[in-house]
């Protein structure tokens, strides 16, 4: 049997039917928003800081759920958004191809449909994950197909309450500086929104020119015939020890900590819609022991990203290697663990991020206001987790809530939909798997502030409605009187 969507001509007639697909679902709906402004200036309803899977995402439910009226924001260049041609530099996606991600539903808008219309059935069996750079090209294509209202180049510099119930945002752009006023502010910003990368302490004690964090830009040419440490066994750090190796490195070693390399990815193993949908349910203590569990587990490396790594011979694992002293000698640095010392000429530190809202300086307005869940939830005997701690405490529709309520009640405009949001709301805002589900969730507590906050607009449009469905020629009302006919005029 042939395959039926070989080529380009399949990503066409794909795009024809996903366009009859949103026609026939009336997508978008009507605009239902009353517009506002304010001296002058248009009112956006929401701005969506981030323009990666997550920013998208919430913007397509948002078009789904009638709010046309917003836009989203990225200081990255168009194509670029996220950490899929930038910092990330695996050759192919960790999660199963057949997730369907972001498409909201919609079987045309899935990386598989995406992937069969122009490659073919055939070759999707053969494939085994999303290779990195097309994840790219998908979202790219997705954004295209949706429409979505996307402002490159576009850095948010500050954001303030103001007091007509309103956020402002100061913007800078290649036009120059801006400010624009929203209702709601998302912060779709990924695995750094609220914080940074984490590097040790240890690190201060050396040149910068001699480490570099695995979400940093590396010149990865620089260390071809060099000696590299990369430290840490999560897969952003097998990742880039590979690329070392790859881009020709003399040695590699990597520093784990560990006496093992972890085996079993956790949480991904039980996933299931019971987990997705019912995981803010949860009891606070419930929710903790969850990815408290989870967390001091950790996740594995996947196991082609160890495979990539271990084909070179020049490369070292070293376990049960925590890093005890770093220390500069001449041109390079000698690296000390409990089993040796180790001439290095870079270090790749691959030791994930952190909450730190002091890294965050468009938030300084509002970072002293912020609830973490250190504020008002005591760690469970012996589950002290500074990760979990340093969460941020969401509500519903992952707004932010005071630290002391009525100091700070625009926070209630302000939404973490990124991936601290977990101990809230579970995986639904930093990965693939449930990422619609969470987009959903995030839109719909909008739309609900949005509708309860002009209600009186709405009800005086009720009020006002008056067009009518029929206009009494339809039906005869029996019991009605019989009209008296006019006695006839005769002549005499």
């Amino acid at each position: 049997m042939s395959d039926p969507c070989p080529n380009a001509t399949g990503l066409a007639a794909l795009e024809a039917r996903l366009r009859q697909d949103l026609a026939w679902l009336e997508w978008p709906a009507k605009s239902w928003v009353p517009r506002r402004t304010v001296d002058g200036v248009a009112v956006h309803d929401v701005v969506i800081v981030g323009g990666g899977m997550a920013g998208l995402a919430a913007s397509a439910m948002l078009k789904r759920l009638g709010v046309d009226n917003h836009i989203v924001l990225d200081r990255a260049t168009a194509g670029s958004e996220g950490p899929w041609v930038s910092y990330a530099r695996m050759l192919t996606l960790r999660s199963p191809k057949e997730l369907t991600g972001p498409a909201i539903g919609l079987p045309a808008l899935t990386f598989r449909a995406f992937y069969e219309a122009q490659h073919g059935r055939e070759a999707w069996q053969r494939l085994d994950r999303a290779p990195r750079t097309l994840w790219m090209d998908y979202l790219v294509w997705y954004r295209k197909m949706l429409e979505l209202p996307v402002q490159n180049e576009v850095t948010v510099v500050r954001i303030d309450a103001r007091a007509e119930q309103l956020l402002a945002l100061d913007l800078r752009s290649p036009e120059g500086p801006r400010r624009i006023l929203a209702r709601h502010v998302v912060l779709a910003t990924g695995r750094d929104g609220l914080g940074g990368p984490f590097v040790p302490e240890i690190a201060d004690s050396i040149d910068r020119r001699y480490w570099a964090h695995t979400a940093d830009t590396i010149d990865f040419d620089r260390l071809k015939g060099k000696r590299v440490a990369v430290v840490g066994a999560g897969a952003s750090a097998m990742d880039n020890a590979a690329v070392a190796l790859e881009t020709g490195a003399a040695r590699l070693d990597l520093f784990i900590r560990r006496a093992d390399i972890p085996r079993i990815n956790k949480f991904t193993g039980i996933g299931s819609q019971g987990v997705v949908h019912g995981f803010a349910g949860l009891t606070d203590e419930w929710k903790w022991r969850f990815l408290d569990h989870t967390i001091k587990a950790q996740t594995p490396p996947p196991r082609p990203s160890v495979l990539r790594v271990s084909a070179f011979p020049q490369a070292q694992f070293h376990l049960a290697s925590p890093i005890l002293a770093l220390e500069e000698h001449d041109d390079h640095v000698v690296v000390t663990t409990p089993k040796g010392r180790y001439p290095t000429d870079f270090i790749i530190f691959g030791t994930g991020f952190k909450v730190d809202l002091a890294l965050r300086p468009e938030l300084a307005a509002f970072a002293p206001h912020i609830r973490f869940w250190r504020d008002r939830f005591p760690a469970p005997a012996g589950m002290a987790n500074e990760e979990l701690s340093d969460s941020p405490d969401l509500g519903d529709g992952f707004e932010f809530l005071e630290k002391v309520p009525g100091t700070c009640p625009a926070l209630s405009r302000l939404h973490g939909f990124n991936y601290p949001a977990t101990l809230s709301h579970g995986k639904l805002s930093g990965d693939i798997p449930a990422i619609s589900e969470g987009a959903d969730r995030l839109a719909r507590g909008i739309v609900r502030a949005l509708f309860v906050e002009d209600r009186e607009r709405h009800f005086e449009n009720l009020k006002a409605f008056a067009t009518p469905e029929i206009i009494g020629d339809e039906w005869t009302d029996a019991d009605a009187p019989v009209p008296r006919q006019p006695a006839p005029i005769t002549s005499t």
